[in-house]
């Protein structure tokens, strides 16, 4: 039976547990910072969805930078996600709002839930996301859930298929955000009325 070192956990811990207990680290410091923007008023908030350390192999060893990737939007129906990489934790997430400030759409959100069902992808993950009566919440992920926040959705259900990787599952949950149609909208695309 093997047993972890001195101190160690039991089970796989490996490179990834520095950069996780730094991006704790880093994100309640982000937290605190994001919080005092909205207090002065900004009209978009952003929350940080991941922040991981990728290393580069160059001749002399290897190169570290970090990635951070960020859902943005004014909680009234627009929403994006950004992302970044630098050599620094605060950089990399200053790069990912700009980033997301570059694709927002507009979620239709009047009755604080979606019009109807839709499904989005990117790559392998797939969300679907479902209409929910008042009082239901947001049933999902921390990904997908920082998009519906960030959009003003206070009612949805949603199920991810397929890869957990948080860029790929955001990118998905927008990809069903921008399907979505208003009745308005089919009774222009179709030249009817629908009453």
């Amino acid at each position: 039976m093997s047993l972890p070192r001195s101190g160690g956990r039991i089970g796989r811990c490996g490179t990834g547990c520095w950069p996780r207990v730094l991006s704790q680290r880093f994100l309640r410091r982000y937290a605190e910072v994001s919080s005092s923007k909205e207090s002065r008023g900004g009209e978009f908030t952003e929350k940080v969805v991941k922040v991981r350390r990728c290393a580069t192999v160059v001749k002399g060893g290897r190169r570290f930078s970090f990635a951070g990737l960020v859902v943005i939007g004014n909680g009234r129906g627009k929403v994006g996600c950004g992302y970044g990489k630098a050599n620094e934790v605060p950089p990399a997430v200053e790069k990912a709002i700009k980033d997301g400030m570059k694709n927002l759409i507009e979620v239709p959100t009047g009755s604080g839930t979606i019009p109807h069902r839709v499904e989005g992808k990117s790559g392998t993950s797939k969300v679907i996301l479902l209409p929910a009566s008042p009082g239901t919440g947001i049933i999902a992920g921390a990904a997908v859930r920082a998009v519906c926040e960030s959009a003003g959705i206070r009612d949805v259900l949603t199920k991810a298929h397929g890869s957990t990787n948080p860029v790929n599952l955001v990118k998905a949950a927008l990809d069903g955000l921008k399907q979505l149609r208003t009745r308005s909208d089919v009774e222009r695309l179709r030249g009817v009325s629908l009453s």
